[in-house]
């Protein structure tokens, strides 16, 4: 389980230390999906630092709605790469932050013992994104 004070923490430095304002905490109670967001607000866009739920993994995606009502998102997340966002979150503690490239490429199975064998096998997942950051039930 994923400790979310130090999820918040991380990203809270994160927004003041690259001028960004973190806006919003979704945090998934649910069966879906497997990851939390924090939104942070730059004048320009919003970025989602997205943490798995199980896992102390990070990546940076285009915000999601995580409401099932009218419906619900589950297709696949769009990950993004902000340099300086990227810089500050490499160093939080206790975390991983994961890559564009690593998450964009395929699933080592060997590698993520955390996917299921049964999702790897029904769900079949394109990418490491997609296998670590879903809304699969």
């Amino acid at each position: 389980m994923t400790d979310l004070k130090a999820f918040r923490r991380a990203c809270y430095e994160a927004a003041r230390q690259t001028g960004g304002e973190l806006t919003e905490f979704r945090i998934s109670d649910h069966p879906t999906p497997n990851f939390h967001q924090a939104i942070i607000t730059y004048s320009h866009r919003n970025v989602a630092v997205v943490c798995a739920r199980d896992a102390p993994l990070l990546a940076l995606a285009v915000p999601r709605v995580i409401e099932f009502t009218p419906a619900r998102e589950a297709g696949p997340l769009t990950f993004v790469d902000v340099p300086d966002l990227v810089a500050v979150l490499r160093t939080a503690p206790g975390f991983r932050l994961l890559t564009v490239t690593e998450l964009v490429g395929p699933i080592d199975a060997a590698k993520w013992p955390r996917i299921s064998q049964y999702d790897m096998r029904y769900r079949q997942p394109q990418t490491l994104g997609e296998g670590l950051f879903n809304y699969w039930d």
